[in-house]
């Protein structure tokens, strides 16, 4: 059983591309059901360090592997 704040503890990493996405920073949940519906990692700004950048919202049944330490996750950015 996990917490809301162990996956903040986790890095995620894309098998597709092999791609560290940076650690997950929120959690999308369903309302009715507690059921996560995503995890929710910072994007990558084209801008530089301190510009804003949007979030990218990694869907629950892409999640392929949840160990002590990475999340590992095949999509397609």
């Amino acid at each position: 059983m996990f917490r809301a704040s162990d996956f903040k503890c986790r890095e995620v990493i894309n098998l597709v591309t092999g791609e560290r996405l940076g650690y997950v920073c929120d959690l999308e949940i369903d309302e009715c059901s507690g059921q996560i519906l995503a995890i929710v990692v910072p994007g990558r700004s084209k801008f530089g360090i301190f510009s804003k950048c949007e979030k990218v919202c990694i869907p629950w049944n892409c999640i392929t592997k949840i160990s002590c330490d990475i999340i590992l996750v095949k999509i397609c950015l």
